[in-house]
């Protein structure tokens, strides 16, 4: 089997992994005016269950990656899977509040390391030119899977009960942990039935060049943790999850309280932002790629993707609590949604250009635990706000302020990777570079 064929379809994989997860996290915020009505919670209440899964879920982020360090990226993506499907399908059995909470944090827990261990996967697998298109083709499926959440959820919730509805998503999570399990590589190295005519592994039929990576100058996590650039690149991806976490938890009940949608237009209004967020994912790594291609200068390409995007982002999310019509706020929330996916796979791609493949995992994990802090307070604190305004202008306000701060911080802040030698790189990533 060619390489480049068993990549696309490890890709592919990632894709479908991101899908589901989003199809599993987003349900909870479809189905939750049933929820809150059944279990009689407050949007106090409601705030703090859909907190609860970050804080699961940004603890692993770090440890998740830290583990994938370890013991490779995919057998931590089966743990990972496994333990995210079981605790999305316990769901369904909750009766209150706090029996909701600790599925919840269990069930964030679970996804955690998906994001660092799609990077990780990534980087053992294609030249650095192409890291960040292959980056967002995966994590475009996370907003396929928040798009299809709304129809689908919506649906089963409607017809067979909120409850069963987990259920059924659950297993969809369960069939891909064996697929994965069966047929997935860490690298090309492993995989014996990969075409090659090189102990690599990384060359041979596809005639592709040996992987790029950063050369490991021996650093401590810890230095690389207190790095300028990686401290300003978390918070600017804060930035982002401050905004996704906010859309993600409270859109569907902003549609309904404020907008007064049902919950069957609800789902399918709701399906137009996440839409434009995965065209805006799989494009954001190509541009940036087609920027690194044009200039050889890897962190201007990340750079100009992230402080233009975030800062469209930020004017358009807090204009969108402001305006008078659902079709004006529901086309600045796809602009914003689409924007800001647009940065997504910048984020990850300083990681890749900056950070030696023995470190990447814990790096990426500690930047993705910085930015999903956001989604502990980005809900909570909307919650708040709602009760105590009983309108949601101020929470989209908050949302643009953060982005904003998020794309100054990246401008100012993050400087350029140590290069790697062209004799490393692959042989159009060296020709890019001159």
């Amino acid at each position: 089997m060619k390489l480049k064929s068993i990549r696309w379809f490890i890709v592919f994989m990632l894709f479908v992994a991101g899908a589901i997860s989003y199809l599993d996290r987003a349900a909870l915020s479809v189905a939750a005016p049933l929820i809150a009505k059944d279990l009689h919670l407050t949007p106090a209440e409601l705030g703090i269950v859909f907190s609860a899964f970050f804080v699961g879920y940004s603890l692993f982020c770090f440890i998740g990656g830290y583990a994938a360090d370890k013991f490779g990226a995919k057998r931590v993506l089966v743990a990972s899977m496994s333990l995210w499907s079981v605790f999305c399908g316990l769901t369904a059995v909750t009766f209150g509040m706090g029996s909701l909470i600790v599925v919840r944090v269990i069930f964030g827990a679970g996804e955690g390391p998906y994001a660092t261990c799609t990077n990780k996967m990534i980087s053992g697998w294609f030249e650095r030119d192409k890291q960040a298109s292959a980056v967002g083709y995966a994590n475009a499926g996370q907003q396929f899977g928040g798009a299809v959440a709304g129809p689908i959820v919506g649906m089963l919730a409607l017809s067979v009960g909120w409850r069963a509805s987990f259920v059924a998503i659950a297993a969809l999570g369960i069939a891909w942990v064996v697929l994965w399990a069966l047929l997935v590589k860490d690298r090309p190295q492993e995989a014996a039935w990969l075409n090659t005519t090189r102990p690599d592994g990384v060359t041979g039929s596809t005639g592709a060049g040996q992987i790029a990576t950063v050369e490991d100058d021996g650093r401590s996590l810890g230095t690389w943790l207190r790095s300028a650039s990686i401290l300003a690149t978390a918070f600017a991806f804060f930035g982002y999850a401050y905004i996704l976490y906010f859309f993600l938890s409270w859109f569907p009940s902003y549609l309904t309280m404020e907008r007064h949608l049902s919950l069957q237009s609800m789902s399918f209004v709701n399906v137009i932002p996440w839409a434009c967020g995965a065209v805006g994912i799989a494009l954001g790594g190509v541009t940036s790629d087609v920027i690194y291609r044009m200039t050889g200068n890897a962190v201007l390409s990340r750079k100009v993707v992230i402080v233009t995007s975030l800062l469209i982002s930020a004017a358009c999310v807090a204009l969108a609590g402001q305006v008078s019509t659902l079709a004006l706020a529901v086309t600045l929330m796809a602009t914003t949604v689409f924007f800001m996916n647009l940065t997504l796979s910048a984020y990850w791609g300083i990681i890749l250009d900056t950070v030696p493949q023995s470190r990447m995992g814990s790096v990426g994990g500690f930047m993705h635990l910085i930015a999903n802090t956001a989604g502990i307070l980005a809900p909570a604190a909307t919650g708040f706000l709602v009760q105590a305004t009983n309108v949601f202008a101020s929470a989209f306000l908050l949302s643009g302020a953060i982005a904003l701060l998020g794309a100054l911080a990246v401008a100012f802040f993050v400087r350029g990777p140590r290069e790697v030698h062209a004799d490393r790189m692959t042989p159009n990533v060296a020709a890019s570079a001159r």
